[in-house]
């Protein structure tokens, strides 16, 4: 993210309009050094906490979170897979390394996006950065991946490398018009052994019991109790004070906090002096109307009943993703030995 507007536009795209936040690629180890500049690859200390630590809200949680994996087991899943790919692809005779997971962490541990659910909440951050995430949160680190040969592709994904169809006349290779590259199934068989079905990563799933059923379950709950917690007549009442409190600040025409977020965007990804102070009032504002735990208590009833209304779908996907994650931590484990 290179400046606030994008982090303000994340914010209301994941709460808003029920997107989910993807997994990063990095690695569980925390000693990696990148050769090229001698920085680790991953560095746990930029990864999300998975309760906040600090600001307006420091130790809150949601109740749908129980439902959500967090990032350091989405990494954990991913690396676990990556780690059985990559020795699949061995039995074939096919060294490869893929990136591992967790070098470039989200700014929060889930999809719940707590720490900028209802705007920016931490003081000492908004001091230094105004709107923008911290400059960590804001590098991305390149994991550079060999190009992979048509029959490497075969024995990775159980298809053919993609093929883009012909372009019409007019258009370019590869642009949106021509559509995805089109595949085939893979060959039978390749240095004498059968390929997997789905590939090495079909295998690497089935190992690890990781199932393609749709998580975004939890997550469009979650954006739908945001959506019906603004509608709430205690939350419009505490957005009205923060709303006034800014105006007498000299902050006028701010209607909700996703507006004062809007409004501190900086072109050339600095924060300015104005941004500062409009982040630093606006918490100030959000602590002086409480509207942080009023907006989360009503949120909270919500989600109670989302979660009372739901509970077998939600019982099975929390019990799912421990099933995943407990396998993803044990072949872990086996391959430190």
């Amino acid at each position: 993210m290179k400046h606030i507007k994008q982090t303000a536009t994340t914010v209301a795209l994941t709460a808003l309009a029920l997107l989910v936040s993807a997994c990063s690629s990095g690695t569980t180890s925390d000693t990696t050094q990148n050769a090229a500049d001698g920085n680790p690859i991953v560095n746990k200390e930029n990864w999300p906490e998975e309760i906040p630590a600090s600001g307006l809200v420091k130790d809150l949680t949601l109740p749908l979170e129980a439902y959500m994996a967090s990032y350091e087991e989405q990494v954990t899943v991913e690396q676990a897979t990556n780690d059985l790919q990559q020795s699949c692809m061995k039995d074939y005779g096919i060294d490869l390394t893929l990136p591992q997971a967790g070098a470039n962490p989200p700014p929060s541990d889930n999809d719940v996006n707590i720490e900028r659910r209802y705007g920016i909440t931490d003081r000492a951050e908004a001091e230094k950065y105004g709107y923008e995430l911290p400059p960590a949160l804001q590098e991305h680190t390149e994991q550079t991946m060999r190009d992979l040969s048509g029959v490497e592709v075969e024995v990775l994904t159980g298809h053919t490398k993609p093929e883009l169809p012909e372009a019409p006349e007019g258009v370019e290779t590869g642009s949106a018009f021509t559509g995805p590259g089109q595949t085939k199934p893979a060959r039978a068989e390749y240095n004498g052994k059968k390929l997997k079905t789905g590939g090495c990563i079909g295998w690497s799933k089935d190992q690890l019991g990781v199932q393609e059923a749709n998580p975004t379950i939890v997550a469009q709950l979650a954006g739908d109790s945001l959506v019906q917690s603004m509608k709430d007549d205690k939350v419009i009442k505490a957005i009205a004070e923060w709303s006034s409190c800014m105006d007498g600040k000299g902050h006028a025409g701010l209607a909700d906090p996703y507006k004062a977020m809007d409004q501190g965007v900086t072109n050339d990804g600095q924060p300015s002096q104005e941004s500062i102070a409009l982040a630093v009032d606006d918490i100030d504002c959000k602590k002086q109307t409480d509207l942080v735990k009023i907006w989360s208590d009503v949120e909270t009833v919500i989600q109670n009943k989302q979660i009372a209304d739901n509970k077998s779908q939600l019982t099975g996907i929390r019990e799912q993703h421990g099933k995943e994650i407990a396998a993803a931590r044990e072949k872990l484990a086996d391959s430190a030995q």
